[in-house]
């Protein structure tokens, strides 16, 4: 990817949708998931995504796409007059659902990397730390009216 890399987009997953710490979202990022292994599989059976990273409930991080690269995390979407944000930013995915608070664990693992991001992406400010319903309104709503911006702030 040549293009510079200027924002982050936060994401919220559970997969299945509430469901927390299995290997789901890891074999849905890797296509390696069995879709015959719960119902709400077969829905998605036909997406392609990627993010750059995953954090889970404890707070622990798996790389899947190397910042350099593009992931494919963001979908149609548009950010201050630019569209396809895939091609400009990273896509940090948070395990969790809209409905339910994030653990602090993840805050503070993700105030953490959003710091280092920041150190080598010079382009990446706060302001362009933003959620997923930020570059998709009305098509997507995460990470969620749970993720709690101004605890992420006061850690940055």
């Amino acid at each position: 990817m040549n293009t510079v890399i200027d924002m982050v987009v936060i994401h919220g997953i559970s997969l299945p949708p509430g469901q927390f710490l299995n290997d789901s979202i890891e074999q849905f990022f890797c296509g390696k998931l069995d879709y015959s292994a719960h119902p709400y599989f077969s829905t998605i059976k036909e997406l392609r995504v990627s993010a750059h990273l995953l954090i889970n409930r404890h707070g622990m991080v798996t790389q899947f796409v190397p910042f350099s690269k593009r992931a494919w995390h963001a979908g149609q979407s548009f950010f201050q007059g630019r569209v396809q944000c895939n091609d400009f930013s990273i896509g940090i995915e948070l395990e969790g659902t809209d409905e339910l608070p994030y653990e602090k664990e993840q805050y503070a693992a993700l105030a953490e990397i959003l710091q280092l991001l920041m150190g080598a992406y010079p382009a990446i400010t706060r302001e362009r730390v933003v959620g997923h319903s930020t570059i998709a309104p009305g098509r997507k709503t995460d990470p969620g009216s749970q993720f709690d911006w101004a605890y992420l702030d006061c850690l940055l």
